[in-house]
């Protein structure tokens, strides 16, 4: 009677684990597929044609699909499969971004921004887009962190041998959530005192964006409206033509 029921409690147990497993199998197939952002899958090359690397955050994961519609026939445009994030994860990752699309390939031409990611303000404990009024939070990277980190970065790039755009950085508006108005003009600043020593080309994205903001950027919001990220890639297209030319 005793192995009985011992053999009872174990057809039941592996029942059970075969219900769950099942179950779990199911989940998986009704849970649909996370879509990969276009802007952060690979590309191939086109043989004879310039190669252009666009690094930047959520603002240029946002127009880098419509540079490369654009740019089409012209150039290959690559970029970091990732949010570049602030200066601190671009001093980690830029050797590795350098190498996107094929180890040791040239470019002829970055266009690059950090600056967002930097100002944005962070709680004693890491927490995100903290309060900026509140005596516990503080900018993710301060001005004068930026200036340096930015330094370092831009040795980097410049031993490249690629054409260099500093792209600076898109406005704050009124109501965005940790940021505060203003401090994008004070760390482009600190970008136009590194960069007019050097043959960095400064791409002023910033008073394009200013002077267009009610019509392509979310209001509240320091991202940008679809049709807003295509009337930025336009201008950026712009600029990479002018600089390849």
């Amino acid at each position: 009677m005793r192995k009985l029921i011992t053999q009872l409690v174990v057809l039941m147990l592996a029942t059970g684990l075969m219900t769950s497993l099942i179950a779990g199998d199911e989940e998986k197939k009704a849970a649909p597929k996370r879509q990969v952002n276009p802007a952060l899958l690979p590309v191939e090359d086109v043989g004879g044609l310039p190669r252009v690397l666009l690094i930047g955050d959520s603002i240029s994961i946002g127009y880098t699909v419509a540079v490369r519609d654009l740019l089409k026939g012209k150039a290959n445009v690559h970029r970091p499969l990732t949010n570049c994030g602030p200066t601190t994860k671009g001093l980690t990752g830029i050797e590795e971004w350098l190498n996107t699309g094929g180890e040791g390939k040239k470019w002829d031409v970055i266009h690059f921004n950090w600056g967002l990611h930097d100002l944005k303000y962070m709680g004693p404990n890491g927490e995100n887009l903290a309060e900026p009024g509140l005596a516990d939070s503080h900018r993710q990277v301060p001005p004068n962190d930026y200036f340096a980190n930015l330094s370092k970065i831009h040795e980097i790039l410049a031993a490249t041998g690629a054409k260099l755009i500093w792209r600076n950085t898109t406005p704050v508006p009124k109501g965005a959530k940790g940021r505060v108005v203003g401090d994008s003009a004070r760390y482009n600043a600190e970008a136009e005192r590194l960069f007019r020593k050097t043959e960095v080309v400064t791409h002023d994205l910033y008073t394009f964006a200013l002077e267009r903001a009610a019509e392509i950027q979310l209001p509240a919001n320091v991202h940008y409206s679809p049709e807003g990220s295509k009337i930025l890639a336009e201008e950026v297209v712009r600029v990479i033509i002018e600089v390849l030319k």
